[in-house]
């Protein structure tokens, strides 16, 4: 292909691009003043369509693993793969969408002044929200159902490696928009794959309202570093666990071990566990036999030098930790494992460590568990819990558009609340403000 050729391509691609973000930014006005009826029937419409077309999606993502196989990690290929029962939970998630209670027109407060001027602030839709994500063509779902029900316009931008999921996925939302009279061009999934329209969409500030990238460091870094709008990021989780000297061990066996096997590619899978000296030779001997031997998923340990002595006549697969092992999220059956004097040390390791997602102490120490909670800075902070629940659904807030590791404007699992903003609603009676 020459390179006037290539330029050709880049430039169609270029302007279909801004004429999909400008078909969402025209649409999203019909989205926001849409009944919550209505919305609820495209949830319906959408999970009526996704079970009549599972053996179509299914068959399409079988070409997209096929073709990724081979260049991604197992665990990459895990959240690539759809399944016909990962197929109707998706159905399922749009059913409990259509629940849950429509934030827009929600009064958030009210008041009166002394002059009988009445001030409301009233939830509205932020407008247009982009996302640029890679592998889970679930994702195409998630996003996409929960800024219609929020009435917000979405722009999609999925992995090349999900590429034929995505676009049969973006349709089912597509089609059910258009089933119920509403614009189907609220939902706009960038049909190139050329990654360099990524640095386009994070350019469009005129048409977006906000950016969402869900993935990896080096795309959300990417994203925070380029983008001309607000960025809110979520997915990556360094997440600990902290198994105190007062712990329950059989109790603390079990929460790790889900937090960790549980699923292993989401992110806010166990990454860290620290472990207070006095139970550490017990812990360690119990999980080094458990995640070396029990059922097919064996466990690499990461291990310090004091973990690494307490497992050595262990079977576990332990390998010496190295520089960056308790910084990395590891989105497979890898964990890193250290030995801390006490909370103190546990509590300075998270602060240096942690990445702001979700982090968990065992302990019976109920004193401890409060100071935990008051002083880990983390979206989400567990007493005797498995980090595995932090999560949209399992918050009662069903699909979420991600989980923010940062503090503005929303923090943790962010929901349909998280993605309305609010404004003043002033009713007068021929007030004026006096000089």
């Amino acid at each position: 292909m020459t390179t006037e050729s290539l330029m050709e391509q880049q430039v169609d691609a270029s302007a279909e691009l801004r004429e999909q973000v400008e078909a969402a930014r025209a649409a999203s006005p019909a989205l926001g003043w849409a009944t919550t009826e209505q919305k609820n029937a495209v949830m319906h419409t959408g999970a009526a369509l996704l079970r009549e077309r599972s053996g179509t999606i299914v068959s399409a993502n079988a070409e997209d693993v096929a073709e990724a196989s081979g260049h991604l990690s197992d665990a990459m290929i895990d959240r690539l793969a759809l399944t016909p029962d990962r197929v109707e939970a998706l159905a399922a998630s749009l059913e409990d969408l259509a629940l849950l209670e429509d934030p827009v027109g929600e009064t958030i407060d009210c008041t009166t002044t002394e002059s009988g001027l009445e001030i409301e602030r009233v939830r509205v839709p932020l407008g247009v929200i982009a996302s640029v994500y890679e592998s889970r063509p679930n994702v195409t779902i998630d996003i996409g159902a929960i800024c219609l029900k929020s009435g917000n316009a979405s722009v999609l931008r999925g992995g090349r490696e999900a590429i034929r999921s995505n676009r049969i996925l973006a349709e089912v939302l597509r089609d059910a928009l258009a089933a119920n009279d509403l614009p189907a061009d609220a939902i706009q999934l960038v049909r190139s794959i050329d990654r360099a329209l990524v640095g386009e969409l994070l350019a469009m500030n005129d048409l977006i309202d906000l950016m969402v990238p869900r993935g990896g460091q080096a795309l959300i870094n990417r994203v925070r570093r380029e983008a001309s709008m607000a960025v809110v990021a979520g997915g990556v989780g360094i997440c600990h666990t902290y198994i105190d000297a007062a712990a329950d061990l059989e109790m603390a066996l079990a929460v790790v071990d889900n937090a960790k096997r549980r699923r292993v590619s989401i992110c806010n899978a166990l990454d860290v566990m620290l472990v207070h000296e006095a139970v550490a030779p017990q812990f360690l001997s119990e999980l080094g036999r458990r995640w070396a031997g029990d059922g097919p998923t064996p466990v690499e340990l990461r291990a310090d030098d004091r973990a690494q002595a307490l497992l050595a006549d262990s079977s576990a697969n332990v390998h010496p930790a190295g520089p960056d092992d308790f910084d990395t999220e590891f989105l497979s059956l890898t964990a890193a494992v250290g030995v801390v004097d006490d909370a103190d040390a546990a509590l300075a390791h998270i602060a240096e460590h942690g990445s702001g997602h979700s982090e968990a102490v065992i302990t019976s120490d109920e004193a401890l568990g409060q100071r935990f909670l008051r002083e880990v800075d983390a979206a989400a902070v567990y007493v005797n819990a498995s980090t595995q629940f932090t999560d949209g659904g399992q918050f009662g807030l069903g699909a979420e558009v991600g989980i923010s590791t940062g503090k503005l404007h929303a923090r943790g699992p962010m929901g349909l609340r998280e993605l309305t903003s609010y404004k003043w609603v002033i009713r007068g009676d021929g007030h004026i403000r006096p000089v």
